[in-house]
């Protein structure tokens, strides 16, 4: 079905929330004030990481990185949203909806794959602390975000490819409020038996393996600090890595209810709010959990906005 023209379908239309009129002011509202947050946290994470030198530690490499992708993922997703609520109308060109599919899928599979990389950052400093500085070096860190921006962008480019192959010449209505796979699928015309392979394989490296390799880093930090002597100890060692363990049961909560389930089977309303979860509610919330969980980040907030001194 390779053709020059294989694409009837120039624009879709984007349900959204358009079965309750009622809330729409009230949803534009709060994506505005989520987008807002989420942005500027985020922001203040990166700035925070690169300008302050107290902070230039392989944690807080990995945690600048989840921010930028953060960014991406709210900023591909949210401005259309906040459009589209004030709009009469909420449509987005095909080339459109391929493009946020693109960021939203390399930025959403880069947060799974990166919050591994940071789980296995926390084991090596908790279960091999004399040997961390050593085996955590700048060379491995850079290659181990560069391993995760570069698979998961070849993740994002073959899924989007095989998208763009399918035909849609019928219904143009996206029943969620962004350009995601499932309900795409729903709406072609022709054969989607390589996407559906695809996005299983995906869903089984992304939710399924990293997931697992995130339990049992967790599973061997926890078992390293049952083992301390001191409470003191105990303690510090699990607030080092508690924040990261709430960032992962958020964000991979809403993953699974978004993705981790057959096309045939898609629900329009869970999609809706698993993907209000991890587009905009984790990337509002993860710079608040890392904040004010974490007194190196707070002090070096302090430092950099002298007006918020009392407040943290």
């Amino acid at each position: 079905m390779a053709g020059s023209n294989q694409t009837v379908v120039t624009e879709f239309v984007l349900e959204g929330f358009s079965e309750h009129p009622e809330l729409q002011l009230l949803l534009l509202g709060s994506f505005l004030f989520l987008y807002t947050v989420a942005f500027t946290g985020n922001a203040v994470i990166i700035a925070l990481v690169s300008f302050t030198n107290g902070l230039h530690s392989p944690m807080y490499f990995f945690l600048c990185n989840l921010a930028s992708m953060d960014i991406i993922c709210t900023s591909s997703v949210l401005p259309k949203v906040l459009v589209g609520l004030a709009s009469a109308e909420n449509t987005i060109s095909f080339q459109g909806c391929m493009a946020q599919l693109f960021f939203l899928s390399w930025s959403a599979s880069s947060e799974l794959l990166m919050l591994t990389v940071m789980a296995y950052d926390r084991y090596m400093a908790i279960c091999f602390p004399l040997h961390y500085s050593s085996r955590m070096s700048p060379h491995l860190c850079g290659a181990l975000a560069m391993g995760v921006w570069g698979i998961c962008a070849l993740n994002a480019s073959v899924n989007t490819c095989l998208m763009t192959q399918l035909s849609f010449c019928g219904p143009r209505v996206i029943t969620h409020f962004f350009c995601e796979i499932p309900p795409l699928l729903l709406l072609s015309c022709s054969p989607t038996r390589v996407n559906s392979i695809m996005t299983l394989l995906a869903d089984a490296f992304y939710g399924c393996l990293n997931f697992l390799l995130t339990l049992l880093s967790y599973g061997c930090i926890i078992s390293s600090i049952l083992r301390m002597r001191s409470a003191e100890g105990r303690r510090k060692a699990f607030s080092t890595c508690s924040s990261h363990l709430l960032v992962v049961l958020m964000f991979y909560s809403s993953v699974f209810c978004a993705y981790i389930s057959p096309a045939s089977s898609y629900s329009p309303e869970r999609s809706k709010l698993s993907g209000v979860l991890y587009s905009a509610l984790s990337p509002a919330l993860n710079p608040l959990i890392y904040t004010l969980r974490n007194q190196e980040v707070k002090r070096s907030l302090g430092r950099l906005l002298p007006f918020s001194r009392h407040q943290v």
